[in-house]
Parts: structure tokens; C-alpha cells; sequence
């Protein structure tokens, strides 16, 4: 096994439990299998820099891990608890985190590229910085979320935002409708509307007409695929209206 593959490998801190624990341990020593920690418990475990691609982590609970840096692409993550994880410039391309719990996550200067983030509670997040080029935040929560400078092409963003939502030096172009959640009842934001609003807080956004919004084709991985990324066009349910997290095989690196 190489060095670059041992340090790959190499977990900087166990999570607590002994089954976790004995599960990374086991990975660690084997040098081409694919991580797989579904279910279990890693909270506050320390996986920065790991190589964790295609691996599965559906409905794992890292709530207050490290992932920095840590290459997650296509990772399976749906349902994922990673409340307060740090995932600083890790590499999310077309990782599916569907249902996934990111509140008061830090995924700044991370790429999603393509990832999928259908239903996800991003509450308090912070995304600054980030690529989310062709991500799907499609009935996502952002309320207070921070976008500061983070890159948007093609991206979905039929999520719901609200007034503590940061947008300065966002920049790209995205699909609505969003909806807004203020004072006052919720409202669906489309088209100039949703521009208007993302812009005169310091967004440089172009609103696109969803009629013309990609699919994602899970078949595709092409390196074109990998760079841009397509999206599946989801509807945006109405408020209260309980989701169900949809199986994929598509996620980019």
C-alpha cells in the first residue's frame, strides 16, 4: 500500500463507540474497500482528509465531526446526521445528502458540485465561499444559512429562505421558486422577484426559467458530467407538506 493511501486512510480521532470504532479501524487496514458506516455513530470523530468516496454513510450521525477536507464524492449520505460537523473544503460533488440533518454545519469552501440536497435542514449553515454549481436544494431549509460568496450555476434553489439568510457576493445563476419566510405568512419567490430579492442583498444572481431546468441522468458520468452537472427537477411541495426521500444513484467529483 502506498504512503498517499495510508495517509488516506489514517483516522486522526475513533469515534467513541466500539462498534464505529472497530468498523474504521477495519477500513483503515484494507486498501481498496469502500467505507461503509451506515446507521452508526461517529459523532464528533475527527475523519479530515480521509478518502471517502462512494462511501456509505446513509443515516450515519456525525454530529460534530471534522471533516475537513475530506473527499466525500458520491458519497451516499442521505438522512446523515452532521449537526455542527465542520466540512471545511471537502469535496461533496455529487454527494446525495437527501434528508440530510446540516444544521449549524460548516461547509465552507467545500464543493457540492452537483450534490444532491432534497430536503435537507441547513438551518444556520454556513456555505461561504462554497460551489454549489448544479446542486439541487429542493425543498431545503436555509433559513439563516450563509451563501457569502459562494458560486451558484444552474443550481436549484427551491428552498426556503428568510430574512437572516446571507447572500452577499453570491454569484451565478439559479432556479426558484424559493420561498420566503418573514414576518408576515410565507410566499413563494420566482423569477425577477427572487432576483430582486437575492440581489438587493448583495447577490449578483440571474433567476432562470425553470421550464428549461436539467435532469440529472444517473447513467451519465462523464468528465463534462463531473465538471457541470445536471440537477433533477423536483417539485417544491407547499409548506407542511410531508416529503419522502427519493432514491438515487447519481452524485461528481
Amino acid at each position: 500500500m502506498s504512503t498517499r493511501a495510508d495517509s488516506r486512510r489514517h483516522v486522526r480521532v475513533a469515534p467513541a463507540g466500539p462498534e464505529a470504532a472497530a468498523v474504521l479501524r477495519s477500513w483503515a487496514q484494507q486498501g481498496d474497500s469502500l467505507l461503509d458506516v451506515a446507521e452508526l455513530d461517529l459523532s464528533h470523530a475527527d475523519l479530515s482528509g480521509l478518502d471517502l468516496a462512494v462511501g456509505l454513510l446513509t443515516g450515519t450521525v456525525l454530529r460534530g465531526a471534522r471533516l475537513v477536507g475530506t473527499d466525500l464524492y458520491r458519497a451516499h449520505m442521505e438522512g446523515a446526521v452532521l449537526e455542527g460537523a465542520d466540512l471545511s473544503r471537502a469535496c461533496l460533488t455529487k454527494a446525495i445528502l437527501d434528508e440530510a440533518d446540516l444544521r449549524g454545519a460548516v461547509l465552507a469552501e467545500a464543493n457540492l458540485g452537483s450534490a444532491e440536497l432534497y430536503g435537507v435542514d441547513a438551518r444556520a449553515a454556513s456555505f461561504r465561499g462554497a460551489r454549489l454549481n448544479g446542486a439541487s436544494f429542493l425543498d431545503a431549509r436555509l433559513e439563516g444559512a450563509d451563501l457569502t460568496g459562494a458560486s451558484v450555476r444552474e443550481t436549484s434553489l427551491k428552498a426556503v429562505l428568510d430574512d437572516r439568510t446571507r447572500v452577499e457576493g453570491l454569484t451565478g445563476s439559479v432556479f426558484g421558486p424559493a420561498r420566503l419566510e418573514d414576518d408576515g405568512p410565507p410566499r413563494a419567490l420566482a423569477g425577477p422577484a427572487l432576483e430582486e430579492w437575492l440581489n438587493s442583498r448583495g447577490a449578483a444572481v440571474q433567476v432562470l426559467n425553470s421550464r428549461t431546468a436539467p435532469r440529472t441522468d444517473s447513467r451519465t458520468d462523464s468528465h463534462t458530467d463531473r465538471a457541470a452537472g445536471n440537477v433533477r427537477n423536483r417539485p417544491f411541495p407547499p409548506a407542511g407538506t410531508p416529503s419522502t426521500t427519493p432514491t438515487s444513484t447519481s452524485s461528481a467529483r
